[in-house]
């Protein structure tokens, strides 16, 4: 039995972002084998073939480009009319560019915002979000400019992560690790095992065993890490979701 399963019988609909590959793709593999229902999702109409291996095992496909603020609304729209999901796990990121606090952070809160409020939100963090800097000046949310690096991007993706379980005590909300693996992103040489990388998603999403029934964690293969100090400062949270209201002109609810 996979450590992702869920009790006997039950199963959850997980939605994941950026599953044309990598950690995405992985997670969703295991999880359609496992017997649950997944959603993916690809950032265009070219991309579908990518997941056309997970389609035909049952998953069902979503297409949107999240550096585009409008086709995130879609998106939403697209994951909501499919049912509402057990899990979402906030996969999709980019290394650099102008796009990086788009796709890294604004999408994952916008979807956070719009989607059905699911019982469980998983948030790709990185070990290098401890380099983040904890300051919000300057910062172009719209992917006009490039500001922030990837660090700042993955610190505030996992300050959203626990703003989100001390808001919505509903949900368990935590922020995953994955390591360094050998994806596109990561790179063939990369040390970290690529079967941890997605694991802990996985269990996050699907598992009742009662430590993934938790919230507010960082975690890094199935074990809780302490994450940069911003991370849990509720003020720091605060300006977070405020920018963030601001630049998207929604607001969580």
């Amino acid at each position: 039995m996979s450590n992702a399963r869920q009790g006997a019988g039950r199963k959850a609909r997980v939605f994941i972002t950026g599953s044309a590959d990598g950690l995405g793709r992985a997670a969703a593999k295991t999880l359609l084998a496992d017997g649950h229902e997944v959603v993916v999702h690809v950032r265009s109409e070219a991309r579908l073939p990518a997941v056309k291996e997970l389609v035909d095992q049952g998953a069902a496909a979503t297409i949107g480009d999240l550096s585009d603020l409008a086709q995130i609304r879609d998106l939403a729209r697209q994951v909501n009319a499919t049912g509402r999901m057990d899990a979402v796990i906030h996969n999709a990121g980019v290394l650099s560019g102008a796009q990086l606090l788009v796709v890294n952070v604004v999408a994952p809160y916008l979807l956070t915002a719009l989607v059905q409020r699911p019982r469980r939100l998983i948030y790709l963090s990185s070990g290098m979000h401890r380099g983040g800097n904890a300051s919000l000046a300057g910062m172009d949310w719209s992917g006009r400019a490039s500001t922030g690096s990837y660090s700042d991007s993955k610190l505030f993706v996992t300050t959203l992560a626990a703003a989100v379980a001390r808001l919505w005590p509903d949900v368990f909300s935590n922020a995953v690790d994955p390591g360094w693996v050998p994806t596109k992103m990561g790179g063939p040489n990369a040390p970290d095992d690529l079967r941890l990388g997605h694991l802990t998603q996985e269990w996050l999403a699907a598992s009742d065993d009662p430590e993934a029934l938790t919230s507010g964690g960082y975690w890094h293969h199935q074990q809780r890490q302490t994450p940069h100090p911003a991370v849990n400062d509720p003020r720091f949270q605060d300006l977070l979701l405020a920018e963030l209201a601001r630049a998207t002109g929604t607001t969580l609810a």
